[in-house]
């Protein structure tokens, strides 16, 4: 992560800011600097992707789940996105980030990340994540246990259920070889 700056801000932030509950959601406000632009002048796709590791850690910092985190070690990973890009953001324009855990199954806990402008909706994504520990993957039931969470998951919406429709068709299709150089494709 490039975002020192930022993550010291978001870090400090989080001990002044009001306690999220475990499906709150989490808004920070930034601007765009000119090290987030790309070489069309607006900010860079994978700068989104990083801003948006700052609103799951947000969520992790004012959750519940801090402590757990710390003490049993457990490392938040990333399993899948999908991003989809509205609108573009120019430079030094303000914007705000929005994180939630929208829904967990038996395998992922699954976010959701807005950024959005004056104008409306620039970026939304569809995150899948999990905690790893040493002894691999932490479920996601002992995560919400830990949270201090003691209900069912909020129902998958349909557009997450057909995004785990689409990945798990993913998992079926066989990995193309490497194409040699000098070969016809």
């Amino acid at each position: 992560m490039n975002l020192w700056f930022r993550l010291l801000a978001v870090l400090i932030a989080s001990l002044f800011r009001p306690r999220l509950a475990l499906t709150d959601s989490s808004v920070l406000r930034f601007r765009v600097w000119p090290h987030d632009l790309d070489i069309n002048i607006h900010m860079n796709n994978a700068r989104y992707l990083a801003l948006m590791d700052l609103g799951r850690l947000d969520m992790i910092l004012r959750g519940t789940l801090w402590r757990t985190v710390l003490r049993q070690r457990w490392q938040p990973v990333l399993a899948g996105s999908v991003v989809r890009y509205r609108r573009p953001l120019r430079p030094f324009q303000r914007f705000s980030l929005t994180s939630r855990l929208i829904a967990w199954d038996e395998r992922w806990l699954y976010m959701e990340h807005r950024v959005e402008t004056a104008e409306g909706l620039s970026c939304q994504a569809l995150m899948r994540g999990a905690f790893v520990a040493k002894g691999g993957v932490v479920p996601p039931s002992a995560v919400i246990a830990a949270a201090g969470f003691s209900g069912p998951s909020p129902a998958i919406p349909a557009w997450v259920g057909s995004w785990r429709e689409m990945d798990g068709a993913f998992e079926q299709t066989p990995a193309e070889p490497p194409v040699e150089q000098g070969e016809a494709a």
